[in-house]
């Protein structure tokens, strides 16, 4: 019997625990303890990682825990025992790699029945339908470092996996708003490893059918280089990478869709900006790194809260991302801010899609706001500087002025470096 027959059969409803021992290196947990949890309705497993006096927690469904348990036999572990109801088990993993595999079936018994009632997984919620497929071997996800040659999530990049997973369902959703008819242009600014380039060109080209131009945009050149070597290889044609500012790049004069994930502060607004002006039907942004309001945020009510810094820093990446969704509205676009990935990766997971419609919104509301915190963001600049004067008062206005004149020397290395979130 195989690892993989052997945890399909022992990884389900009946899973009671499964213990994860003998750790091989030193910078491995001293072992890991793993039980059936419910998590808004959904049948999850919760690996408890024991370090010293720490206990750290991480949640997986069935695939993924069946990914993280083989890869730690591989290079952590050299013992894994599971206790089910039907099933029971040890894997033993020796120093070179070698596994042996003891199963036995349990009958029952008066004390299964005193134990407490697993969590029951409904079968067709027993493994998610992903829109990239694992098993299904995808070139790029392989040359990228997510997925083995046979197709399987390494478990190290599950989460990346899923972020990929999820980024596609957003897409999917607004397939409707993307003509089919003509060839689509997408720019994806600050597109680092490009990962989401990839995924992008590969489900609308090869799944979905779609005619798309997807341009990569970034200042780092080793990754360009990386990428567009990649694209050549796997023949994608019509994905090219360049090396490049959005704010100075004159390679379109219009274009489809705008793909700007983990833009630092500012850099993020000029994307919007550019967007805009390039008549984008769809924009999804997922922003991080919303240090101009900090800096800028005044409210006589509020300024108890704003002197505790955490507080301070959140509220003004909220109303920087509220702020920004409003505009776009004023601009004509339907816009929304839904949750990108789930809040344990990282707490920059909000994105922000527009859909644009030409129905425009009265931006007084918005202005309001600006006036109440004292703040001059630089998507309202961009947006009206030109043809009406900033809301607040002289002094905020030439505050703000400076605030872009001080950025705007080193904007350019804020747009390409991805410090918060999953990475790209």
């Amino acid at each position: 019997m195989t690892l993989a027959e052997y945890l399909e059969l022992q990884i389900d409803e009946n899973l009671i625990l499964a213990v994860l021992s003998s750790r091989k290196n030193k910078d491995a947990p001293e072992k890991v303890k793993i039980h059936p949890v419910m998590i808004k309705g959904q049948v999850m497993y919760q690996a408890e990682s024991y370090a010293g006096t720490q206990v750290f927690h991480q949640n997986l469904d069935r695939p993924e825990l069946e990914a993280f348990l083989t890869e730690m036999l591989q290079t952590s572990f050299g013992q894994l025992q599971c206790q089910g109801r039907e099933v029971s088990g040890t894997v033993l993993s020796g120093k070179k790699g070698n596994l042996s595999i003891r199963m036995r079936r349990m009958r029952e018994k008066k004390e299964a029945s005193k134990s407490r009632e697993p969590a029951r997984i409904a079968p067709h919620n027993r493994v998610k339908k992903y829109l990239l497929q694992e098993g299904i071997p995808v070139p790029f996800l392989i040359d990228l470092g997510v997925m083995t040659e046979e197709g399987k999530v390494v478990a190290r990049m599950y989460d990346k996996f899923r972020q990929i997973n999820r980024f596609l369902e957003f897409i999917e959703d607004i397939l409707p708003k993307l003509p089919k008819d003509r060839e689509v242009t997408i720019l994806d600014f600050g597109c680092g490893k490009s990962y989401l380039s990839f995924a992008m060109y590969y489900f609308l080209r090869e799944l979905r059918g779609y005619d798309v131009r997807i341009i990569g945009l970034d200042l780092k050149e080793d990754v360009i280089r990386r990428c567009a070597a990649l694209a050549e290889k796997y023949g994608y044609e019509k994905l090219s990478f360049t090396t490049g500012d959005v704010a100075d790049y004159r390679g379109v004069s219009s274009i489809d869709m705008m793909v700007t994930l983990h833009a630092c502060d500012t850099a993020t607004d000029y994307a919007l900006a550019r967007a805009v002006q390039w008549g984008a039907g769809v924009i999804l942004s997922v922003p991080c790194c919303q240090h101009e309001v900090n800096r800028q945020i005044r409210n006589d009510l509020l300024s108890p809260l704003l002197e505790y810094g955490i507080l301070k820093e959140r509220m003004s990446a909220l109303i920087t991302d509220g702020v920004r969704a409003e505009l776009l509205c004023a601009m004509g676009y339907d816009t929304q801010i839904l949750e990108f990935i789930d809040m344990e990766h990282t707490p920059k997971n909000l994105m922000i899609r527009a859909v644009h419609t030409g129905k425009k919104k009265d931006p007084e509301a918005v202005e309001r706001i600006l006036r109440e915190f004292h703040i001059n963001p630089s998507l309202y600049r961009l947006f009206y500087e030109e043809s009406k004067a900033s809301p607040g008062s002289r002094q905020d206005r030439e505050q703000g002025e400076q605030l872009s004149v001080d950025c705007g020397s080193s904007i350019s290395e804020e747009r390409s470096v991805k410090t918060c979130g999953p990475g790209r």
